[in-house]
């Protein structure tokens, strides 16, 4: 398996492969998508990793990988999609305050249970509110000094 300095991100790129959200869209969602241009389906997205390039040394090429979607389920109702939407938002905000928004790891693979549980080990929005206001804090005594 090819392995990266610690340094290098490779890019992602899509493949052409999408017939796990075409399968997932229904009639309606589809046509929504085709007649009303800014339509928005939310949907869980599983994506594996299909080929490399650009890892040898001495090799010339940045570092990439292209990824095919292998499993996707998109909201069917505004409650699926309001469900879903705050699953995004507790994990950003996890990530933010874990100082690894830029950073994407192996991260939970069982989307279900994330929801099931409630969030309860992601912070509220009251949460990282005050993580905002404590980290902004810090940085303004950082200056007083």
């Amino acid at each position: 398996m090819p392995k990266l300095a610690p340094h290098q991100a490779p890019e992602v790129k899509l493949d052409a492969a999408a017939a796990a959200i075409e399968a997932s869209l229904t009639t309606e969602q589809r046509r929504g998508l085709f007649e009303k241009p800014g339509t928005t389906v939310v949907a869980i997205v599983e994506l594996t990793s299909k080929s490399y390039t650009g890892h040898a040394d001495g090799e010339e090429k940045e570092p990439q990988v292209k990824v095919r979607v292998t499993g996707c389920e998109v909201a069917r109702s505004t409650d699926e999609a309001t469900t879903l939407l705050e699953a995004k938002r507790a994990m950003w905000r996890a990530r933010r305050m874990d100082g690894t928004l830029d950073e994407v790891g192996p991260g939970p693979r069982d989307a279900e249970s994330v929801i099931a549980d409630g969030f309860g080990d992601y912070p509220t929005e009251g949460e990282y509110t005050t993580y905002q206001r404590a980290k902004e804090n810090a940085r303004r005594d950082e200056f007083v000094r």
